[in-house]
């Protein structure tokens, strides 16, 4: 990751992070991760950064703070089928899925450390519904496997619409 992200200018898109959380040793937990590797390997615009975030907990705390927009892909048990895409921006900490239990640190109590810090920028969040978590296992379900092109096609679409401003 770029900590010196710029910022943008009078006539330049305005950077944005393209970052995936969870625990690829975790089975459907590492959605994120896996959607943004295969991210990986689509052009994207120079102000687009992608970044593979893990289970990084507070050392993701740079990202969010040297980012003005951003989305955020992750995995979430919210009682939906399995592979469910969702997207929504956050505004607050409590907009985020609860941890799955695999993270060091939820997403809540990062951004929560994230806006001690000073007001966030603009986050939108992908999640794709998980019902299991397989430990030690690398491979995602088929639904969730299934769910990552709809993944990459509401990123683009982000990602789009916000080149667009």
């Amino acid at each position: 990751m770029n900590s010196d992200a710029p910022d943008g200018g009078p006539n330049l898109p305005t950077p944005m992070l393209v970052l995936g959380v969870g625990n690829v040793l975790m089975g459907d937990e590492g959605a994120g991760i896996h959607a943004v590797r295969m991210l990986e390997a689509e052009v994207w615009p120079d102000h687009v950064a992608l970044m593979d975030g893990g289970t990084g907990g507070f050392q993701l705390l740079e990202a969010f703070r040297s980012y003005p927009r951003m989305v955020l892909i992750d995995a979430t048990r919210d009682g939906e089928p399995a592979g469910t895409v969702r997207v929504f921006r956050a505004r607050t900490p409590s907009d985020f899925p609860s941890a799955l239990g695999a993270h060091d640190v939820g997403l809540r109590d990062l951004l929560s450390a994230a806006a001690l810090l000073g007001p966030l920028g603009e986050i939108q969040v992908v999640t794709i519904s998980v019902e299991t978590l397989e430990p030690m296992c690398l491979e995602l379900s088929a639904p969730v496997r299934a769910a990552l092109p709809e993944v990459a096609r509401r990123v683009r679409q982000i990602v789009q619409g916000a080149s667009g401003r």
